[in-house]
C-alpha cells in the first residue's frame, strides 16, 4: 500500500477558502479572517479558528463545515483549536471579502474603525476625521441613514439609502 502524502498548508488553506459563511454564503471563511492557522502537529491537521464574538450563533456550524470540508478532502485526523485572543475584529476582513460583500449588498465595514482593544487610540481615529460615512453597496451615495442597529444577524444593522431609497445591511464594526 502506498504512502499517504499529508496535503500543504498552502493546499488546505485553498480548500478552506471554498468553504463559506453560513450567514453570508458569499464571503469564505479565509475572506472573512476568522481561520487563523492551518498546521500540522506530526499526523494530525491543526485548524485554529477565532470566532467573530463568543457567542456567535454560527460557531457550531462553522466547525462543522470546517470538519465536513476537510474530511471531505481525506483529512483522517484533525484537530479545531478555537483561539479568543487576539478578539476577532472586521479589519480582518480580506479585501476581497469586502469586495464581495458590497457585491452581495451589504456595505462592508469602514476600514480602522474596528474595536482594537484600545478604545482612546479607537476614540482618536474617529476625533480626526476618519470618514464614517456608510456607503449604499448598491448605488454608491454615502447619503444613508441607520434604521436599526440590529440587522438580519447579529453582525449587521440596518440601514437606508436616501438617494436610491434601498434599504441595506451594514457589516458592523466589532
Amino acid at each position: 500500500m502506498p504512502a499517504v502524502t499529508k496535503p500543504s498548508t498552502e493546499e488546505v488553506w485553498r480548500w478552506l477558502s471554498e468553504v463559506p459563511d453560513p450567514e453570508i454564503p458569499v464571503i469564505s471563511l479565509t475572506d472573512l479572517g476568522i481561520i487563523r492557522d492551518v498546521a500540522w502537529d506530526d499526523d494530525t491537521l491543526v485548524v485554529t479558528v477565532t470566532p467573530t464574538y463568543s457567542g456567535c450563533p454560527a460557531t457550531t456550524v462553522i466547525n462543522l463545515d470546517i470538519e465536513h470540508a476537510l474530511r471531505g478532502r481525506g483529512i483522517g485526523k484533525l484537530r479545531l483549536d478555537r483561539r479568543l485572543s487576539p478578539p476577532w475584529t472586521t479589519d480582518w476582513i480580506s479585501e476581497a471579502g469586502r469586495e464581495k460583500l458590497k457585491d452581495y449588498g451589504i456595505a462592508p465595514p469602514i476600514d480602522g474603525t474596528a474595536a482594537d482593544g484600545r478604545l482612546v487610540a479607537r476614540a482618536k481615529r474617529l476625533a480626526e476625521g476618519a470618514n464614517l460615512a456608510i456607503a449604499c453597496p448598491r448605488c454608491g451615495s454615502t447619503r444613508t441613514e441607520k434604521v436599526s442597529q440590529f440587522g438580519s444577524t447579529p453582525c449587521k444593522a440596518s440601514y437606508r439609502c436616501r438617494d436610491c431609497l434601498e434599504p441595506f445591511d451594514y457589516f458592523k464594526c466589532i
